[in-house]
């Protein structure tokens, strides 16, 4: 008898699957019950109330292994209350963005009591996500079955069954034809067209959605200075005064696509509704530990943990070890010019052709190890930040975007800076810039996308063949997708690819009147890497859970900081120039002076210009001031509503006394 897997939805008829959960093998029955009531369980007994099944049935499970799966999904009832709980915001029918309320859901634009698209399935799965990591221990004193898992009032259940090894892991489950659909429109032709980022917020959600739309106009804004940059590469290479128009013509760029990016990137968070959803009350994020109590801001009841213990962490134990990291990465960097003194010394004294491509070898090696160091340290200064322990995720990432960046900062551009302000040798650093520049590009396309894509092939065709010999059994469909997704590697997040991307910023904007090819290997990198990512996201990595963003965050302050940064170093490579020397042979101080002032005159067009254009555009200021003016009239009119029952009641009770 061939069994159906969709024979899982019988018993619920709104029951969809959306996330997976997966047990460690051997995990006892017990801890599979224990959570699974606390799934099932009601909202008012601590519970999540969601749906929860077996990947497989009694039968099935003789017949198949990886029997340690499970499906988590929800009814449409809870999932808009999950919505109107986690603060979704929808569009009206008068046309307004409003956070949903399940009370005036027919007010939605689009909804309909029948209609079970109103809440994309990147929503409900990050409903469920929120759902199920806001389970929390009430008087649990371990985990049923490990009586080594110690649990306290407070703690997150998924982080310390995921911590202990019992779950594996939890992710979300791909949506075959609409991921075809997103294929189709994205990636799948390789031609110069605009992405669909509507497209990609309602599948993978408002964070990816940013990246990818800040990854395009990163790219088209790259367009004008590759152009201007071509010609001065090859007609003006050494005649250093005209690269002054080049460099301003840079920094006024740098002001400008960061201001308008943030004009466009408020469009489009207003038009998904998260420029609106309220942050100010965020939930803990489910590695904050502490001891149970209540929030004096929110009433709720929750981990806290003293401020100063945190503090102490990061001053006494992470910021000596991010000098300690700073220490070695310069030692490297030393290393790295011996080996450049001996690759010079070899060549003039051979003089052969072979000797002049040995040039290039310390530069290669050192972009490697570049690459090699910085992913260490990552995962130190992950782990570091975790131990601190931030009560809010925003808190974790900026103090973790915080450490990578200046480490990074500072491991690819400090053997720049020390070429262009301590050895004056222009040559060597225009050619450790292209050599750095071109190295990580490639690396990264490897080791982000193609090396991870083909072992996921090879993974795929290995599944494949196991499940064909199955199908005479079992209609394994289901089956087949959740054992393919689940060996998927985990995508980490934005982070790497926003950081990608800051580099390749600070490669093009610091040194442009030294090498300002820069800006035209960045564009092709990045057609290239737009099609990449898609292709990692689409086929290489586990569907990453939604997640609602209202900017590109702390990277939109790193990023502004690099262009006040490449003001500085512009200004002074021009000012080292020999043409510009030539002018002030005898006054240095002359010099020097000359190159402040005008350091400091373009810093000061440059915060007149960030002045000078709106973060917002004028409708969607007007629209957020709207809906404030009629949610100060709707609080008005309920306090006055209480006045008039509260007046209207007086009487009534005076003469009940009277009476008695």
């Amino acid at each position: 008898m061939k069994v159906t897997l969709s024979a899982l939805d019988t018993s619920e008829s709104s029951f969809t699957p959306l996330v997976v959960i997966e047990f460690a093998q051997d995990v006892k029955e017990e801890t599979k019950e224990w959570l699974k009531n606390r799934i099932i369980a009601k909202k008012k007994d601590g519970g999540a109330q969601l749906l929860f099944r077996p990947l497989l049935n009694k039968y099935e499970q003789e017949t198949l292994e990886n029997q340690n799966l499970y499906l988590v999904g929800a009814s449409k009832i809870r999932m808009l209350l999950g919505a109107e709980a986690v603060g979704l915001v929808k569009e009206c029918n008068d046309n307004t963005m409003r956070a949903f309320t399940y009370r005036t859901r027919q007010n939605f634009k689009g909804f309909d009591d029948n209609n079970d698209d109103f809440l994309t399935m990147a929503e409900c799965q990050f409903i469920i996500k929120h759902e199920l990591e806001n389970l929390r221990a009430k008087d649990e004193k371990m985990i049923p079955g490990y009586p080594q898992a110690k649990l306290y009032p407070g703690k997150s259940l998924l982080r310390r069954l995921l911590t202990s090894g019992i779950v594996i892991q939890v992710f979300p489950l791909h949506d075959s034809e609409a991921l075809k659909k997103l294929e189709d429109t994205w990636y799948t032709r390789f031609a110069l067209k605009y992405q669909p980022i509507d497209s990609i917020r309602g599948y993978f959600g408002e964070t990816i959605a940013l990246y990818f739309g800040f990854l395009e106009y990163f790219t088209f804004a790259l367009i004008p200075m590759a152009v201007i940059g071509l010609p001065y590469y090859l007609f003006v290479w050494e005649d250093y005064d005209k690269y002054v128009i080049f460099a301003s013509f840079n920094l006024i760029w740098s002001t400008v696509i960061l201001e308008v990016w943030k004009r466009g990137c408020a469009n489009m968070t207003y038009r998904w509704g998260t420029l609106l959803m309220k942050r100010k009350f965020e939930e803990p994020r489910p590695g904050f530990h502490g001891v149970l109590g209540i929030n004096s801001i929110t009433g709720k009841e929750e981990p806290l943990y003293p401020s100063y213990k945190r503090q102490l962490r990061i001053y006494l134990v992470s910021l000596p070890f991010v000098c300690l990291c700073l220490y070695f990465s310069l030692y490297v960097m030393m290393i790295y010019f011996d080996m450049e003194v001996w690759a010079l010394g070899l060549h003039e004294n051979s003089g052969s052709e072979w000797t002049s491509v040995l040039l290039y070898v310390p530069s290669i090696i050192y972009a490697i190890v570049i690459e090699i160091m910085n992913r260490l340290y990552r995962y130190a200064a992950e782990f570091l930040t975790s131990w601190e322990n931030h009560r809010l995720e925003s808190a974790y990432q900026n103090h973790l975007i915080l450490k990578v960046l200046v480490f990074n900062f500072l491991n690819c551009f400090a053997s720049l800076f020390y070429i262009a302000f301590v050895l004056k040798d222009m040559k060597l650093l225009r050619q450790s810039l292209a050599t750095l520049l071109i190295t990580s590009q490639i690396l990264n396309q490897i080791v982000e996308s193609f090396l991870p894509y083909w072992l996921q092939r090879k993974h795929g065709v290995r599944v494949k063949r196991k499940v064909q010999a199955l199908k005479a059994d079992i209609d394994a469909t289901l089956y087949e997708q959740v054992i393919l997704e689940k060996e998927m590697g985990t995508y980490l997040g934005t982070f790497d690819d926003y950081l990608e991307l800051f580099l390749q910023f600070g490669y093009v904007s610091l040194f442009s009147c030294v090498y300002p090819l820069a800006a035209a290997f960045a564009v092709l990198n990045n057609f290239t890497e737009v099609n990449s990512d898609a292709l990692k996201m689409c086929r290489v990595f586990k569907r990453p859970f939604s997640e609602p963003s209202a900017s590109i965050g702390v990277w939109q302050l790193a990023f502004e900081t690099m262009s006040v940064i490449s003001v500085v170093t512009n200004c002074a490579l021009i000012g080292m120039s020999p043409q510009v020397n030539a002018v002030f042979p005898e006054s240095k101080a002359d010099l020097i002076l000359i190159v402040v002032a005008v350091e400091h005159a373009l810093l000061a067009l440059k915060f007149i210009l960030a002045f000078a254009i709106p973060d917002k555009p004028r409708h969607i200021q007007m629209k957020l001031a709207r809906l404030e003016f009629e949610s100060l009239e709707a609080l008005k009119q309920q306090q006055m509503k209480l006045v008039t029952e509260n007046l209207k009641e007086g009487p009534k009770e005076s003469g009940k006394e009277k009476a008695t």
